[in-house]
């Protein structure tokens, strides 16, 4: 183990609350625009949590997603990353994409998750924007942890080397796997990966 614990960090339901923006925001689109919905609690995609079509999940994200972009980051996540920012790497790893960007933003998501990094004061060592998927990246890059909350990525990052850490949603309460670790909050994170690692506290 190198003396820097390489620590991969999800954006999308790890640094942002997206589960509960979408259940905020998807009742309130479905509202608004006189769609029945019964929300379906424990899904990942906001098609099946709202019974959506592609094309109104689309249309839903046209309309919020600027909005979700812009959002405040989860409590406790500035402070607890400069805490670990300290003494080991911090690597942001993200699959966003242009899906559902409205047209006049359209082309520029990787400007846009910069700038709100940079606004939040949020530092890392390394960003990194990758559709293919996390496991790969996570290997190439040498990382020791990776927070995730997407039930997909966890099942396909369990089976890697590396040290998973679930950010609990009621979307991913059945992601498990030998090395999955279920996470509550920013400082048990820090918490857990300190007993882990044996480091000292700040």
């Amino acid at each position: 183990m190198r003396l820097k614990v390489r620590i991969g960090i999800d954006i999308d339901g790890v640094l942002l609350n997206m589960g509960q923006f979408v259940l905020d925001y998807g009742s309130k689109f479905c509202y608004e625009h006189n769609l029945d919905f019964e929300i379906q609690d424990g899904e990942y995609d906001e098609r099946k949590a709202f019974g959506l079509s592609e094309e109104e999940a689309e249309k839903f994200w046209n309309e919020y997603l600027v909005k979700y972009i812009e959002s405040m980051p989860r409590e406790c996540t500035k402070e607890v990353i400069d805490i670990l920012k300290e003494n080991h790497e911090i690597y942001i790893i993200t699959a966003r994409d242009e899906y559902g960007l409205p047209q006049e933003y359209y082309g520029s998501m990787q400007k846009l998750t910069k700038k709100w990094l940079e606004e939040n004061k949020i530092y890392y060592d390394k960003l990194i924007f990758s559709s293919e998927g996390k496991l790969d990246v996570c290997q190439e890059n040498k990382i020791d942890v990776m927070i995730e909350d997407s039930p997909n990525n966890i099942e396909k990052l369990s089976k890697g080397d590396l040290q998973v850490f679930c950010y609990d949603s009621s979307y991913n309460k059945k992601a498990n796997g030998n090395n999955v670790i279920r996470v509550y909050s920013w400082y048990d994170i820090l918490n857990k990966i300190q007993k882990i690692y044996k480091l000292n506290k700040q």
